[in-house]
């Protein structure tokens, strides 16, 4: 299949991101990176230097072909690793990146280079973001979710104890590679999980989407080839769309919609202390509790929730908050980044394809919805 690409600009700025989807393109990495290009300070130049930064499993099953393809592009590449997931995102790792971006002079013209899922993409996009004022990134996602959502759009940051995402910055990627033969080795329950943000998405801005999903979700399940390239492929379309008019999702702007379900998903990781749950995973709880508020203050009509909680089932995404106290949960969504004076607010959509700016909910809708969910008292 012939390699085939998306160039992203953003309104307002001379910042553009490159997203190209090459199935089997990691083993050409090194020929696309390793070209002189225009800097975005103007300066032509081709990098020296890179760092390759992964997590131990997925270093293991891509990370030698990387930096073989890296080195044959004229790239002198090093491999770090961090942890796992969520706990990639903390402010000791990013430490850890920057003292090992000094020893190896890491300069302005050279690169960070993502491979792995959302949390490394997350982590390695804002130790770039951070390193020398800022130096390009390339992402390289690994998993469904980072595919179809967190590499595209320059969202960047760490975790705190109190919640998700609260240092961070938006710091475009000068190139994402997506390879949809790296999902072969992706787990089903990550699969699974990056699934509900593909749902996310077609509720939020892309009603057609959600329908695709909708009438294909056992292909999806069954990793069908042509079925995953066209969702793949249409998610970023959706993002892009959305995000070239709002890179930095200012206040009641068209980025916030894309923030459904997120409100209560980031409480519930915080509170669980990102274990147990994978991130899509508490986003499709988020989904649901969302979907049901929809119809009590946004006017969704409840055939169309009905709809979202049925493909939500068929991907077997959980269905229940798992025993958290509420007044947890409520402590946990009045920290998030999107929080007002210790108010909650919650993105709702009136009809599929068209979620709302966010808006304050009343507490005891919430409570009752949380409680629904599975919340204890």
């Amino acid at each position: 299949m012939a390699s085939r690409s998306l160039t992203i600009r953003y309104a307002g700025s001379q910042v553009s991101s490159r997203v190209s989807f090459d199935p089997g393109g990691l083993d050409r990495l090194g020929a696309l990176l390793g070209e002189p290009r225009t800097r975005r300070g103007g300066e032509v130049r081709s990098p020296r230097r890179a760092v390759l930064i992964s997590e131990p499993r997925v270093a293991g099953l891509y990370a030698r072909r990387a930096l073989i393809s890296l080195r044959s592009g004229g790239l002198a590449v090093t491999l770090l690793t961090v942890p796992t997931g969520e706990r990639a995102k903390s402010a000791h790792q990013l430490v850890r990146l920057w003292d090992a971006f000094a020893q190896r002079q890491l300069g302005r013209g050279d690169l960070v280079i993502a491979l792995g899922g959302g949390a490394i993409g997350d982590l390695a996009g804002f130790a770039a973001a951070t390193w020398l004022r800022g130096v390009e990134w390339v992402g390289i996602p690994t998993s469904l979710l980072a595919q179809v959502d967190s590499s595209v759009g320059g969202k960047t940051a760490i975790d705190l104890s109190v919640g998700k995402n609260l240092v961070g910055a938006f710091h475009q990627p000068l190139r994402v590679m997506v390879d949809p033969l790296l999902l072969a080795t992706l787990p089903d329950r990550h699969l699974c999980a990056g699934l509900a943000e593909v749902v996310k998405l077609g509720i939020a801005v892309d009603a057609s989407l959600f329908r695709d999903v909708e009438r294909h979700s056992a292909a999806l399940l069954s990793r069908d080839p042509s079925c995953l390239d066209r969702i793949i492929r249409r998610s970023v379309g959706a993002k892009a769309r959305i995000t070239s008019r709002d890179e930095r999702e200012r206040e009641g702007g068209p980025r916030t919609a894309l923030n459904l379900g997120h409100t209560l998903g980031h409480a519930i990781e915080a509170v669980l202390g990102y274990r147990r749950l994978l991130h899509g995973e508490a986003v499709g709880i988020g989904l649901r509790v969302a979907a049901r508020l929809s119809v009590e203050s946004a006017g969704l009509a409840l055939p169309d929730h009905d709809r979202i909680i049925a493909v939500l089932e068929a991907l077997r995404l959980p269905r229940r908050i798992p025993g958290l106290r509420v007044d947890a949960l409520l402590a946990a969504m009045q920290r998030d980044k999107k929080g007002r004076n210790g108010n909650i607010r919650w993105v709702l959509t009136p009809q599929l394809g068209h979620a709302s700016v966010p808006r304050l909910i009343p507490s005891r809708l919430v409570r009752a919805a949380l409680i629904e969910a599975g919340a204890r008292r």
